[in-house]
């Protein structure tokens, strides 16, 4: 995995789930009963993506075998052309990316990513946005608006404005706009192609959209992901992984 395909990873496994350091904060309140979402629950989650990351004129692309065990940990195999070019593990604590290629491997705390990319990091986001449930838990402020064949869900952390949209018809979320007042950054992630995994349908297709300002203006960055196989269960899966002695920390 060279250094651009291994940006490709980090940025999938980071900056297509948040705006901002204060976009995620954990609160237990009770839910509202008016809207039930469907979201995916699993012992054990299994499937096999293409994703491609879109970042002005540059574009690259890997095949990912990805494993979860619920609340526990996120296992990624990847390929780039046909070779295996490495591996990601995240569990409640850090990230461990590990380059074949590069012979080297690297890994980041949650802190620190946060720092990186001023914005929270955390277990639970990432595997949210990675089954297209929740990103937010319900809380009794959220409010609820029902339109022609949607619910739109309006949730507020810090000075981020998340919006979900929900299908009246199916009750799954189809689309999560964040968008940051100060700085007006936005991330909207769309959803799409639903088929049934498990008792519960699962969004095979999934485009990721970050519009930030940088240095040099208004930039925007694109994710697509297309599942072929995705499976839910409760038999348990493998994790392997392991760090050569021979590769180097970076």
């Amino acid at each position: 995995m060279n250094k651009s395909v291994r940006f490709f990873v980090l940025v999938c496994l980071v900056l297509c789930f948040g705006c901002s350091r204060k976009a995620f904060v954990s609160r237990s309140t009770s839910p509202k009963e008016s809207l039930a979402i469907e979201e995916i629950d699993f012992e054990y989650f299994q499937g096999r993506a293409r994703m491609v990351l879109k970042d002005g004129n540059k574009e690259r692309e890997v095949k990912a075998n990805i494993r979860v065990r619920k609340d526990s940990v996120i296992w990624m195999n990847f390929t780039v052309i046909g070779v295996q070019g490495g591996r990601a593990l995240i569990n409640q604590d850090s990230i461990t990316i590990v380059s074949n290629v590069d012979k080297e491997y690297y890994v980041f705390d949650y802190a620190e990513l946060s720092k990186r990319f001023n914005f929270e990091v955390n277990y639970r986001v990432i595997q949210s946005a990675l089954l297209g449930n929740l990103l937010i838990p319900r809380r009794d402020e959220d409010e609820v608006e029902e339109k022609s064949a949607t619910y739109l869900l309006r949730q507020r952390s810090g000075n981020i404005e998340v919006l979900n949209f929900i299908s009246a018809a199916t009750m799954k979320i189809q689309k999560v706009e964040l968008r940051e007042a100060n700085t007006h950054n936005t991330l909207t992630i769309n959803y799409g192609n639903f088929q049934q995994v498990g008792p519960k349908f699962f969004p095979y297709n999934g485009t990721i959209t970050l519009l930030y300002k940088g240095p040099n203006g208004l930039l925007n960055t694109t994710i697509i992901f297309e599942y072929n196989k995705a499976e839910v269960g409760d038999k348990e899966l493998k994790f392997p992984f392991n760090i050569p002695k021979k590769y180097d920390r970076r």
